[in-house]
């Protein structure tokens, strides 16, 4: 893994969310995207190598709306940037980590995802990312 790509805020409105971060980094998101396969809105904030992602649910049986009904809104993953997506699913899976998605899947901001399961890894969410070379 080569470093926190970013930090996933599970968010009731990105519109309201948007406005809080924004006053809050100074910044303003510089993407926002949809990811239909997740039920999900995306907005990205970068300030200095540090990226957070809110994550709005776009209907009620997605996984971020799931999880702000179980436990309200707040951090939902932490995401690792790594060289080969295909590779570290593997290793990890070898080391006896659960994967939630056995092949890599499109996620927003350009990426290849895969997501661990919170029961192998102390009950937090870790995504791991690939950039898509273009």
């Amino acid at each position: 893994m080569q470093h926190v790509e970013h930090i996933g805020i599970a968010v009731k409105s990105l519109a309201d969310s948007n406005a809080l971060f924004t006053k809050l980094l100074g910044v303003t998101p510089y993407k926002q995207e949809g990811v239909e396969a997740e039920g999900v809105l995306t907005s990205f904030f970068q300030t200095g190598q540090t990226k957070i992602e809110l994550l709005e649910a776009t209907n009620p049986e997605s996984p971020i709306a799931k999880f702000i009904e179980k436990k309200g809104e707040g951090i939902h993953h932490i995401a690792f940037e790594v060289a080969n997506i295909i590779e570290e699913m593997a290793r990890l899976k070898a080391e006896g980590f659960i994967l939630l998605n056995e092949t890599p899947k499109q996620g927003a901001d350009n990426k290849l995802i895969c997501f661990l399961h919170p029961k192998s890894t102390n009950s937090v969410l870790i995504e791991l990312c690939q950039s898509i070379v273009q």
